[in-house]
């Protein structure tokens, strides 16, 4: 889906006057290129003025990045709205090399400080972000789904919002605790990274979690793994990973938070989810 036309003002401000508006897809978060440049609506203003003075000076081998362009008064982030230069690309099952860009891309991030909006709760009205923040919690803290629960979030009610939250609980029972420190992480590489032929695989985002370097390679793992078609050598070619299983463990419960507490959670993807609990259980 795509966000509303970028309003008059908005294009005038990032000087991108003189182009029509192309609509992009979900790479972009449905985004209009007009240019060179992606306009984008913002889930949360905190967040995407953080990713852009990071993404401003970030370099990483082998990667391009989006770089974020500045309104004519300096801001990031205009009426909602930010604007980065156009990475071009698609995203494609090419899986170990997404976790080899993870892995490249968080060798840099590890330098970066912890940003002061990851420490708050989720709050009602509940955005995207709150839904990720509580599942995210549910699959670290010692009573999983306690975060969600104190925030207001209510338990699902839908047979697959249930088994969600029972393979959840029984996953909880096999966590050990693990030594590997906590970084900035970006959270979300399945399905965003864009490819271009033999070009350098490209980012159009940050979007970060404190969690083990070998955690956000393991989200990529499950990911592919649940919905992406990889085969299930992916998980053994990344099995030198800190901590391998454990994080693979707690990526997949984070996966079944999100399905059991996102309002767009669709039965189906719990299939997938549902065969990635069976790989996950046979490495504990």
């Amino acid at each position: 889906m795509n966000a509303p036309d970028p309003p008059d003002h908005v294009i005038a401000t990032f000087g991108l006057t003189g182009s029509t508006p192309i609509a992009l897809t979900r790479e972009w978060e449905g985004g209009w290129r007009i240019g060179e440049v992606v306009l984008s609506l913002v889930p949360d203003h905190a967040r995407a003025a953080w990713s852009a003075k990071i993404r401003e000076d970030l370099y990483v081998d082998g990667v391009r990045v989006a770089r974020p362009l500045r309104g004519t008064d300096g801001r990031y982030v205009v009426s909602g709205w930010r604007a980065d230069t156009y990475v071009a690309g698609s995203p494609e099952p090419r899986h170990d090399e997404v976790v080899s860009l993870a892995n490249r891309l968080h060798q840099v991030t590890a330098d970066l400080e912890r940003p002061r909006f990851l420490l708050q709760p989720p709050a009602p009205p509940y955005t995207d972000v709150d839904v990720f923040n509580a599942a995210d919690r549910a699959a670290w803290e010692d009573t999983p789904m306690r975060s969600a629960r104190a925030a207001g979030f209510g338990d699902p009610t839908s047979p697959d919002g249930v088994k969600s939250i029972e393979m959840l609980k029984t996953l909880a029972t096999l966590r050990k605790p693990v030594s590997s420190p906590s970084q900035l992480v970006h959270g979300d590489l399945f399905g965003t990274v864009l490819f271009a032929g033999a070009a350098a695989p490209g980012i159009t985002d940050l979007v970060p979690y404190w969690r083990p370097a070998s955690w956000a390679a393991a989200v990529v793992v499950v990911d592919a793994l649940a919905w992406g078609g990889a085969d299930e050598e992916l998980v053994e070619r990344w099995a030198d990973q800190p901590e391998w299983p454990q994080m693979m463990l707690r990526a997949v419960m984070f996966r079944l938070a999100v399905h059991a507490l996102h309002p767009r959670s669709s039965s189906g993807a719990l299939t997938g989810l549902s065969h990635v609990v069976d790989v996950v259980r046979l490495m504990l």
